[in-house]
């Protein structure tokens, strides 16, 4: 016995140098979680360059699934927030793009339930930190329920979900000293250039928004509306607050952030109880499918946006928020989104982030609330009623259906395919599925650059360099460095003042570029 507690304790040891070595030394090789060497986790397997993820990609489940189940019982994302439930009502006609129930008519009504948060915040964390705010609307529609689910930013920062459980750890609290480590997050940020557009939008005054009434939203993915006819358009959804933008300084949030950390929470309850009931109209940008091939970003990124002087802001309808939840836990702690949940007339797009979502969502919900997630009542799709085969499973509460039977096709009439409600088939031009980097046909820079001098006036400016290099103070210089080329790529002024701001001379880097593009992006695309 003594002979094999030794022989574990050497194990233990050995593995426990490896493990420092690695740190320090070569890095070890990277696997997934059944021991394969992994050979690129930046890219998801497709359908060619463009194409669909296949499921076939079990790197890309693999870190999904185990990504979501790291945190018990709280979201692992998005963890902190608030909702209330409230009514949308069609005010624009725009049947000619789809055939969405809920869009059927002007006038038409549709219950909805919507959920703030901040992402990177665990629950006890404050409202007024620097983080995208999570802007979730579930839609109780009459064809099922339609949820969709963004941020207040039009754009995100990555562009392909393999790469969201690394992102999201660099926010999260370091594994060996369970400390944030600012370190790790410019790290990552200065090795992923697509990111410079959503941090600079972060960093400016926007990220720290006056509570959830005076922000905009944003559905942020290129989704496909289908019309009667089977034709394709590619859509972008966006929300405009009635409130009107109003942002915290990062010196005031700070001040919120000490003396009330619920201070977006408690606006946003108060607000409704006084009578006050925030509301923000819909609309959409609306692209024919034949333009998309050769517009001048690629349509699927979500790191980019449609400049609305391309294709203009078309009104659909205004959302009103006028009850608070009885119970916060029942209704708002348990609502469960997922942009896989979407109703006739709405399809999800090739965007790889929103591929890699539509699985990760109702994977973490099953995870965090049970496979029956969508039998409680603030998930219910209660506008249509349930018939299917899935039955049983942990904490049944709705009949569990019944004496219908559990399968199809039958011949007792319990229920069966209609062919009305049938996906319209997407054409797929591929011959090779592989980890393909996604193609753009312009700099990940060039919206970024277009941002800090189209949409900031020089003190939104000085605020954003103020509030990066606050951030980036005392990290290593090698990332300060390589953040500054992209800031510099972006727009030489904006690598600069950081530069300047870090007390580094911006003659002594090397490799400085660049990428001047003409973008027609103003801030009404934010």
């Amino acid at each position: 016995m003594r002979s094999r507690s030794a022989l574990f304790i050497l194990v233990l040891l050995a593995v426990d140098a490896i493990a420092t070595t690695s740190n320090l030394g070569e890095p070890l090789l990277m696997t997934n979680s059944n021991g394969n060497p992994v050979y690129d986790n930046d890219n998801s397997i497709t359908a060619g360059p463009n194409g669909p993820i296949l499921i076939s990609d079990f790197n890309l489940l693999d870190k999904l699934s185990d990504f979501n189940r790291e945190r018990v019982p709280e979201r692992v994302v998005h963890a902190k927030g608030a909702g209330a439930y409230g009514v949308f009502t069609v005010t624009k006609d725009i049947t000619k793009y789809t055939r969405a129930s809920l869009f059927s008519k002007v006038g038409k009504q549709t219950q909805v339930i919507v959920r703030f948060s901040t992402v990177g915040g665990e629950m006890g964390s404050a409202d007024t930190a620097r983080d995208p705010r999570g802007f979730a609307v579930k839609f109780y529609t009459d064809e099922g329920n339609w949820d969709l689910v963004g941020n207040n930013t039009p754009v995100f920062f990555i562009r392909d979900p393999i790469k969201f459980p690394d992102f999201v750890h660099t926010q999260k609290r370091d594994p060996r000293t369970h400390l944030k480590n600012h370190n790790n997050f410019w790290d990552f940020l200065s090795l992923s250039p697509e990111t410079v557009h959503q941090v600079t939008f972060l960093f400016s005054d926007r990220g720290t928004p006056d509570g959830y009434r005076h922000m905009n939203g944003h559905g942020s993915h290129t989704f496909r509306l289908v019309n009667d006819k089977n034709e394709f358009f590619f859509v972008k959804f966006h929300w405009k607050t009635g409130s009107g933008i109003q942002n915290l300084s990062a010196s005031q949030a700070e001040q919120l952030a000490g003396s009330n950390p619920d201070y977006a929470t408690e606006d946003l309850y108060n607000s409704i109880e006084a009578g006050n009931f925030p509301d923000w109209t819909m609309y959409a940008q609306i692209m024919p499918e034949a333009e998309a091939a050769t517009y001048t970003w690629n349509v699927f990124d979500v790191t980019k946006l449609w400049p609305v002087k391309d294709y203009p802001l078309i009104e659909v309808g205004r959302m009103i928020l006028n009850k608070n939840a009885d119970n916060f836990f029942a209704e708002i702690e348990q609502a469960a989104f997922s942009p896989s949940h979407l109703v006739r007339g709405i399809q999800a797009s090739e965007d790889k982030l929103l591929q890699g979502r539509l699985f990760a969502y109702p994977d973490a919900h099953r995870h965090r609330l049970g496979v029956n997630y969508k039998q409680i009542p603030v998930n219910c799709p209660y506008s249509t009623k349930i018939a299917n085969g899935q039955r049983d499973g942990n904490m049944v509460t709705n009949g569990n259906q019944g004496s219908l039977v559990n399968y199809e096709p039958n011949s007792v009439g319990g229920y069966a395919p209609n062919s009305a409600f049938a996906d319209t088939p997407i054409s797929i031009n591929a011959t090779t599925a592989q980890r393909f980097p996604q193609k753009h046909p312009n700099s990940d820079f060039a919206q970024a650059g277009g941002y800090y001098r189209g949409c900031l006036d020089e003190q939104g400016r000085t605020n954003l360099i103020n509030n990066i290099v606050g951030h980036m103070t005392g990290i290593r210089q090698d990332i300060q460095i390589r953040q500054i080329k992209i800031f510099y790529q972006s727009d030489p002024d904006y690598g600069t003042r950081i530069a300047t701001g870090l007390g580094i001379n911006i003659d002594t880097i090397d490799g400085l570029q660049y990428d001047h593009v003409e973008v027609n992006s103003t801030c009404d695309d934010y």
